[in-house]
């Protein structure tokens, strides 16, 4: 961990986060904390209590004085294995030595806690909103790809989450890719020796569970599901943990049979108040590829397209919160010529023939993850905004963008673009907060909390000040 003199504010989120890891890893003379309680948002905006504990039965949750109990939601065990994206020598079963437990809580409750934890609960006008996705280490043999888990510069994810707390949101979305530590750490390599890997407890833990911790006790969470959360990879976890909906047996990756049910989930509305909504919908296990009518996935993308139409006609302004960007950009090297990649050919195949502007019309903003930067789009044609946040402590692995993009280039058919920026140079999260149900001012935070870049955001249009954030010094 980097040293800094006790006057710098730089260490702030560092030490913040060194606290909170050894709290939660330390012998605790409490026997009945829970390892972990949080607020999970669901449909119509529902707060569930989640409580992860060592015990067989749950604890209860007390609401304004009075307590309430808990159901277990997943029970302790080890499940099937489930082959990681490398080879069988490095799959192992996914244990999970922990009970999850759930309870809704009423709307308009003032005060939550579980056996003395207390829990951060939404208000009815949700004002300042983190961003944050894709925040997982990444260990992956097939791609002989090894981040330094060990070094918390160069996976800042606990660092992000304290500084992102200290801003004291109203509500956190995460736009997915939770878990990244699939295969062992080569033996070679000391900045990452000794990682835990796999999909079960311990990876969830050291991944997002122990660095996360002070966002997660600041403020409830939307959370949308990422393709590392797919069944073939983290999705075990991704329903005991953090999915919205109940889980229920056959859709909880545990049988490969049942894995087009288990990847798939309806999309749902969470109210910000004063005219303003998040939809968040499930299309993680989408490819770049087109989806023919002949497909049995068409239905499903179908049906999300008309669950989005649905929801959004219910507010002023929708952000639609999904994994794979819609309408961004990813720029490449290839051949030594500088390509552009559009956005997700698979959901664009299915939407576009149902919306002039690929988006249901009601839908105002897109927030989304994958590509392992900062970028925002807008455009002059009708579309949405897209803003990409997959830049919370995931490994980046992006070419930067030109000094102006090329008249042609566009992430969909007929989308023009308007205004663009990028960031690709650092890790960090955004915030989005309030003027107005339809305006709304972002801003672009470093590990640090040094402000990278300020958009505004009005209707469906967005500008940035910067179309494209440098460097930092001495890179």
């Amino acid at each position: 961990m980097p040293i800094y003199p006790m006057t710098d504010r730089r260490a702030l989120p560092y030490r913040l986060a060194s606290l909170v890891l050894a709290f939660s890893t330390a012998a605790c003379p409490a026997l009945s904390a829970p390892l972990g309680a949080y607020v999970v948002i669901g449909e119509d905006g529902a707060p569930s209590a989640r409580a992860l504990v060592e015990a067989a039965s749950c604890p209860s949750v007390r609401v304004d004085g009075r307590p309430r109990a808990m159901r277990v939601r997943a029970a302790a065990g080890t499940l099937p294995l489930r082959p990681t994206q490398s080879t069988l020598e490095n799959s192992k079963p996914s244990a999970f030595p922990v009970t999850v437990c759930e309870s809704a809580l009423p709307r308009g409750a003032r005060r939550a806690s579980v056996e003395g934890v207390n829990l951060p609960l939404p208000p009815a006008l949700v004002r300042r909103i983190v961003v944050i996705g894709d925040t997982g280490c990444r260990l992956k043999a097939s791609e002989d790809a090894y981040q330094a888990c060990n070094d918390p510069r160069k996976y800042p994810f606990a660092a992000i989450a304290a500084r992102a707390a200290a801003w004291k949101p109203d509500l956190v979305i995460h736009v997915g890719d939770y878990l990244y530590r699939e295969n062992p750490c080569r033996p070679e390599r000391a900045d990452c020796a000794g990682s835990v890997w796999g999909y079960g407890w311990d990876s969830w833990r050291a991944d997002f569970f122990q660095p996360a911790a002070p966002l997660l006790a600041a403020a409830p969470w939307a959370a949308a599901r990422g393709n590392h959360e797919n069944c073939t990879r983290g999705g075990q976890g991704w329903w005991r943990f953090l999915d919205a909906h109940d889980l229920l047996p056959g859709r909880d990756c545990v049988d490969a049979a049942n894995d087009r049910r288990g990847d798939y989930s309806p999309a749902f509305a969470v109210p910000l108040g004063g005219g303003a909504q998040a939809i968040l919908f499930d299309l993680a296990f989408a490819n770049d590829k087109p989806v023919p009518e002949t497909s049995p996935l068409w239905p499903q993308f179908r049906e999300t397209y008309a669950d989005i139409e649905r929801l959004s006609q219910r507010a002023r302004f929708t952000f639609a919160v999904n994994h794979k960007p819609l309408l961004g950009l990813k720029a490449k090297t290839e051949g030594g010529r500088l390509t552009f990649e559009p956005g997700n050919g698979a959901i664009q195949s299915v939407f576009a023939p149902l919306s002039r502007t690929v988006a249901p019309p009601g839908v105002d903003v897109l927030l989304s993850g994958h590509t392992h930067l900062w970028e925002q789009v807008s455009f002059s044609s009708g579309q949405p905004s897209q803003f990409i946040t997959g830049f919370s402590g995931t490994w980046e692995d992006v070419e930067p963008f030109p000094a102006q993009l090329p008249a042609e280039v566009t992430p969909a058919a007929g989308a023009r673009v308007e205004s663009f920026s990028s960031w690709v140079y650092g890790f960090g999260y955004m915030t989005l907060e309030r003027r107005t149900a339809r305006s709304w001012d972002v801003r672009v935070w470093d590990v640090d909390g040094k402000l990278m870049n300020r958009c505004r955001i009005t209707g469906r249009r967005s500008a940035c000040d910067r179309p494209l954030v440098p460097p930092p010094t001495g890179n």
